[in-house]
Parts: C-alpha cells; sequence; structure tokens
C-alpha cells in the first residue's frame, strides 16, 4: 500500500547545523573539524535505508530539435494535451491499479523536461501502464484522429521511454532521487525510441509475475494478489473492467505480446546499470468522448525491438 515519499526540510536541516556547526569561521590556522556528531544526526534524520523505492517513468520527444521553431513553440502543448488525455484513460481504465491515484496527484509528480519529464509511480506496473495508455494516445494523434489539422502542422511525434525503480526524496518541494537520476542516464543513452528499464524494474516484475513475459495472459485477479494490491479495494477490480487486464486471459486485447531482451550496461556515477529492451504490443478498444458511438480499436508497439547499442 501507498506510503509518502520522505520528504527533507530545509529548515530542519540548518536547525540541526545551527547546533552542531558553524556557518562561517575563520582562523589563522586551518583546522579539520571532528564531523562524527553532526554526520550522526544528519544520518538519523534523513534516515536513508528507509526512503521508499519509487518507479519513474521518463518520457521524451524523440528528436526534438529536429522539429522547425515555429513547431517546436507548439510541441508543449500537443504533450500536455496527449498527457491529460493519457491520465483520463489510466483513471478510467484501470480503476483498481490507478485507485490510490487521481489526477492532481499523478500532475504534482509530474518534473517536466520541456520536451518530455518524469512521472513518479508507487509501483513498476503503474508506470508501464502510464507509458502503454501514452503510446495508445499518440498513436491517435498520429494516426490524425486527434487535433488533425494541428497534427498536419507540427507533423508526427516519437517519443522514447525509461522506467526505473529506485529511492526518492523529497526536498522543498522538488523529487530529487537514484531513481529519477538514473532514469534519465538510461534515457541519455538510448539513440532510439525505444523503451529501456532497468534491473530493479525487471526484478519486480520477476517477483511478481513471474516476469515481464506474462504480461499478455495476466488477469486483473493476478494483479489483486499482488502483495502491494492486498490492501485496496478489490470490488473495484469486480465491478469494472480493466481494459488491458481482463478477467480472463486473452490475447484478443490488452496486452498481446512482451518481449524482454537484456542488451547491455552503462554507468551511472559509481553504479553499474543492467539494462533491458522491453518490447510491447497493446490493444485497446477507444470510445470518442464527444461521441460515444464512435469507436476504434488500436493496436499499439511500446518500444521496439531493436537492441543495437546503448
Amino acid at each position: 500500500m501507498y506510503q509518502p515519499i520522505k520528504s527533507l526540510s530545509h529548515d530542519e536541516i540548518q536547525n540541526i547545523l545551527s547546533d552542531h556547526d558553524q556557518r562561517i569561521i575563520f582562523e589563522k590556522t586551518n583546522n579539520i573539524p571532528q564531523e562524527r556528531d553532526l554526520h550522526q544526526l544528519l544520518d538519523a534524520y534523513v534516515d536513508y535505508k528507509n526512503i521508499n523505492l519509487r518507479s519513474v517513468l521518463g518520457i521524451d520527444i524523440y528528436q526534438y530539435s529536429t522539429y522547425g521553431e515555429f513547431e517546436q513553440t507548439l510541441i508543449p502543448f500537443v504533450f500536455k494535451t496527449i498527457f491529460a488525455a493519457t491520465i483520463r484513460l489510466c483513471l478510467e481504465n484501470h480503476k483498481f491499479i490507478f485507485q490510490e491515484y487521481d489526477q492532481a496527484r499523478i500532475e504534482r509528480n509530474f518534473i517536466s523536461t520541456g520536451d518530455g519529464g518524469f512521472l513518479i509511480f508507487s509501483t513498476p506496473l503503474h508506470a508501464l501502464l502510464f507509458a502503454s495508455n501514452f503510446a495508445i494516445v499518440l498513436r491517435i494523434y498520429n494516426a490524425y484522429h486527434f487535433y488533425p489539422k494541428l497534427r498536419s502542422i507540427i507533423g508526427g511525434m516519437s517519443v522514447r521511454y525509461a522506467i526505473t525503480y529506485e529511492k526518492i526524496y523529497s526536498f522543498e518541494k522538488n523529487f530529487y532521487g537514484r531513481a529519477i537520476i538514473n532514469c534519465a542516464r538510461i534515457l541519455q543513452r538510448d539513440s532510439l525510441n525505444r523503451c529501456l528499464i532497468d534491473e530493479n524494474v525487471h526484478r519486480w516484475f520477476t517477483l511478481n509475475m513471474d516476469g515481464l513475459e506474462n504480461l499478455q495472459v495476466i488477469t486483473i485477479e493476478d494483479i489483486a494478489n499482488i502483495s502491494y494490491f492486498h490492501e485496496f479495494n478489490s470490488e473495484l477490480a469486480k465491478i469494472h473492467t480493466d481494459t488491458i487486464f481482463g478477467k480472463n486471459a486473452t490475447r484478443k486485447e490488452g496486452i498481446i505480446n512482451s518481449d524482454i531482451q537484456k542488451i547491455g550496461k552503462i554507468q551511472s556515477k559509481e553504479t553499474e546499470l543492467n539494462i533491458y529492451n522491453l518490447h510491447l504490443q497493446v490493444s485497446m478498444k477507444l470510445y470518442n468522448d464527444d461521441d460515444p458511438t464512435q469507436t476504434k480499436l488500436v493496436t499499439v508497439s511500446l518500444g521496439n525491438l531493436n537492441t543495437s547499442g546503448i
């Protein structure tokens, strides 16, 4: 079940320093002070070993700099519009899995980079579902079904994704931690429009689903049996249909194909990261919000099968 992200306070750290350190000191001879007392207090305050794990989804518009200057000014609008539509899809189509979220919380946990950003979620499953729904909405845009005239003006968009699972904390209403650092490193190293995940994400799915390959056959009941979801309202899984994880295993809709391949290692500061290439095919029936009689079954790929270079 959800636990709040650890928050560090500037004022509380300042109070510790005020009692056990000196802001400025000028002496004729420089001496290195004994810092053990301060170190112990700061270590107890931060309590790093108990900082919670979070999954970070990185989304980056592929080759943003190649767009014209006029088109670049409109792309943030398109991204925000696709982002908002993805939030609605997640909240409406995955009511059991996303029951601890609302639009405001998802937006609060988004770190914009201008041509994409980083989203913080409780588990890698939330991150992967958001990425899958984002890919669906992006396809609708690229296929001239979503603001088709604007699509003609700007052109098509391609996105690369990265998902990590590590510690996250907040300081002065901003988010920090290894999950964000690692996610940014992975995106920077990817020269293709792929969906890359780290070892911790791979391990989470192996522990909870016996591997990412099982995404294509898992049911909403299987999801409810994952330890993280034990305290969730299980009635939502029975009442509402999940558009990706149904009540029965089927490959007609939802995740119809899942491929995972280890492709290499990268160095993130002093940490070596094992990187995996994830490729999903997702099929989903969409309804026109303005005219519910209009529906369309859309199948998209999240990531691709190219494993060369990292």
